[in-house]
């Protein structure tokens, strides 16, 4: 019978075995959840573009005609200033349509952008009430609401991704503030303003679309002009959204990202904490 004591080759250090950090595998989002966030990014892409083409053609912002140039739509502003100082560009054909040209389905495509943009909106909001569904099946919607008490984690990790950069430079170990929830609570503010502002994408574009048969939901958002400044700005929030999002995805670890696409999250537990703390 054994002792119970370790042999000559089993010498044990005290307390080696409670310094190994276990794993804790957890499942983090549910599957449509995930299939609604990846199906995100070519909906909101067809979008963003067509919506390009189709501002091309009555463009909100306008201003007196350049004596020059004759253009009065900022982005043919911009198109026409690369142009003129980007050396290999003297000689673009079309200048003040560059920015149309490379950041939209093109100029000249209005009645194939507004039928393809309406392709993306319909789609977009089916791929919405997936994401909603999957939320309320796997009892993530709870970990979106923001808290009261979220404040001062919000400044705590704007502080720490700001610092980053300079940490990684210095060569330091990025010590990531501790919170014990699924999102931290910038993670949890951005998600949710995210959802709201598309909610929003949706009711403004309905708001433009049927003006008259929405005469109430184009009235809320202070008439037809108004609703499409509401709907130009969600679209600037998106785009503007997004590069940070990854980049802080990619800060964030390995983890966040693969457990967007497994659906499962391994995070390590130190020691000392005990299963009744996570």
């Amino acid at each position: 019978m054994s002792s119970g004591k370790p042999s000559c080759g089993e010498t044990m250090t005290p307390g080696a075995r409670a310094s190994k950090p276990r794993a804790l595998v957890v499942r983090r989002h549910h599957l449509l959840v995930r299939i609604s966030h990846w199906l995100n990014m070519p909906l909101l892409l067809g979008l963003i573009l067509s919506g390009i083409s189709i501002y091309w053609a009555s463009p909100i912002y306008q201003h007196d005609p350049n004596p020059t140039t004759g253009s009065f739509d900022p982005f043919a502003d911009a198109g026409i200033w690369i142009c003129a100082h980007v050396p290999w560009l003297h000689h673009y054909a079309d200048p003040a349509n560059w920015v149309y040209n490379h950041g939209s389905l093109g100029p000249y495509m209005l009645a194939f952008a507004l039928r393809f943009h309406w392709l993306c909106a319909y789609l977009f909001m089916l791929n919405g009430l997936g994401y909603l569904a999957g939320l309320c099946i796997g009892g993530g919607w709870r970990s979106l609401l923001p808290r009261l008490s979220d404040a001062r984690g919000v400044l705590q990790m704007t502080r720490y991704y700001l610092s980053l950069p300079y940490t990684i430079l210095a060569r330091r170990r990025p010590i990531h503030p501790n919170f014990r929830t699924k999102y931290n609570p910038l993670q949890r503010l951005a998600y949710f303003v995210v959802a709201v502002a598309g909610f929003l994408a949706v009711a403004t574009g309905w708001a433009i679309h049927k003006p008259a048969q929405l005469s109430w939901l184009t009235a809320i958002f202070g008439g037809f002009d108004n609703a499409r400044v509401w709907h130009f700005w969600l679209m600037v929030f998106f785009i503007v959204f997004v590069i940070p999002h990854v980049v802080l995805v990619i800060a964030d670890g390995w983890d966040t990202l693969r457990s967007m696409i497994t659906g499962w999250s391994a995070k390590f537990k130190r020691p000392e904490v005990s299963d009744h703390e996570l």
